[in-house]
């Protein structure tokens, strides 16, 4: 027997108003959920270094690569042959002007040179006797005792002795010469490198000993292109001070200060580049030739102009565009492509995108998102790492 269960009219009513209310509960539940996750979604603006751009007068300067070159540079060679006997210096050594480096043996040529002095003294024995016999032949002619033509021959056979005395005091010039040529020395004062052939070692006037190299001053030589020489070509022509600084690998910046010394006469037109040359004190002996350097050159004392500079640090690179991030004033990130010129003192010059006074973020760029908040700690443009680190410290602690 079958039960049949019936629900009353009255009661549907009741059962359709729970479900609905069950349903608006859900849908509440889930509205809350949705703010909770957004809220917590929301990322806090993240903390960077930001600078005020700034405008100075400035001299702009071009930098190039080149190389350091001696002034004086050159081959020691022996100027006689024979055996080397004494090597006088330590290879790598500063050297004087003047200073012995090596001994050749003298003993062929002190030899040789007795032999020429005796030549010479029995060229001019002759010729003292040949002049007295003319003297006498002078007053037997006078006394009509000889005749004109044994005068004229004894004149000339005098004149003809006077130059083989000349020609043997020659040879003995050239004899003491050779002697002194066995003591080789430096003709200029510099670093001497080390002795290609040493003692014992037989050697004639096309081998080279070794080599000295001057150190104070020294060149800077480098291309420079159409423009430049467009710049400081007429400056450097007529002697105008043009400035140059140079820095070597292991250096930052450009801490050694110089003049142009040497522009050429032209161009080249396969590269378009004219070679260039600055002077550069040595004293420290910092700076060696051969050595790769990083050339600054700037512009005459008359050519200032005002610039925009902003740091380094504060450009990012975008396939192949610069950009900076500008801070609104509403503190919020703007993306802004720049066109950069030359660095000068360390900071950068902006053709265009920037303008000075706006606030640029100069730390932390990775950071930092296109139109989305930052919260920015400010330093100087020219700050370095470290005063950065310092202010990003203190922030930091102040909000513990």
């Amino acid at each position: 027997m079958k039960t049949t269960h019936r629900i009353s009219v009255h009661a549907k009513p009741l059962v359709a108003a729970m479900a609905i209310a069950g349903l608006a509960a859900a849908m509440l539940s889930g509205c809350d959920n949705a703010t909770a996750n957004s809220a917590a979604a929301a990322p806090a603006a993240p903390p960077i270094t930001a600078a005020t751009v700034i405008e100075r007068q400035v001299i702009e300067t071009q930098e190039f690569s080149g190389r350091l070159e001696a002034v004086e540079r050159v081959d020691i060679r022996a100027r006689v042959g024979g055996f080397i006997t004494q090597v006088h210096f330590k290879p790598g050594s500063m050297v004087k002007k003047g200073e012995l480096l090596f001994e050749i043996d003298p003993r062929p040529f002190q030899a040789e040179a007795s032999r020429a002095e005796a030549a010479a003294n029995s060229a001019t024995a002759r010729a003292e006797l040949a002049k007295l016999e003319l003297d006498r032949a002078q007053r037997l002619l006078a006394d009509k005792a000889i005749a004109q033509r044994e005068f004229d021959e004894k004149a000339s056979a005098l004149k003809e002795l006077d130059a083989n005395v000349r020609a043997a005091q020659a040879s003995l010039q050239a004899a003491r010469l050779n002697i002194a040529y066995t003591k080789v020395q430096s003709p200029i004062s510099g670093r001497v490198s080390k002795a290609e052939i040493t003692t014992g070692n037989l050697v004639d006037p096309t081998a080279i000993l070794t080599s000295v190299v001057s150190n104070n001053p020294i060149y800077a030589t480098f291309d420079g292109d159409e423009a430049t020489y467009l710049r400081v070509g007429r400056d450097a022509h007529k002697g105008a001070a043009v400035a140059v600084k140079v820095g070597l690998a292991n250096e930052t910046g450009f801490p050694h200060e110089g003049k142009l010394e040497f522009v050429d006469n032209r161009l080249d037109t396969a590269t378009g580049s004219v070679r260039m040359r600055a002077t550069f004190n040595n004293d420290d002996n910092t700076l060696v030739p051969g050595l790769f350097a990083r050339v600054q050159l700037g512009g005459s004392a008359g050519g200032r102009s005002n610039a925009v500079l902003i740091s380094d640090r504060a450009v990012g690179t975008d396939q192949n565009r610069k950009f900076v991030y500008v801070i609104s004033a509403a503190n919020k990130a703007e993306y802004r492509p720049v066109v950069l010129g030359p660095t000068i003192d360390g900071l950068r010059i902006v053709r265009s995108g920037v303008k000075p006074g706006e606030k640029i973020v100069v730390n932390g760029l990775q950071r930092v998102q296109p139109g989305a908040p930052v919260n920015a700690q400010m330093v100087a443009m020219d700050a370095d790492r470290k005063a950065e680190l310092k202010v990003a410290a203190v922030a930091a602690k102040g909000k513990e």
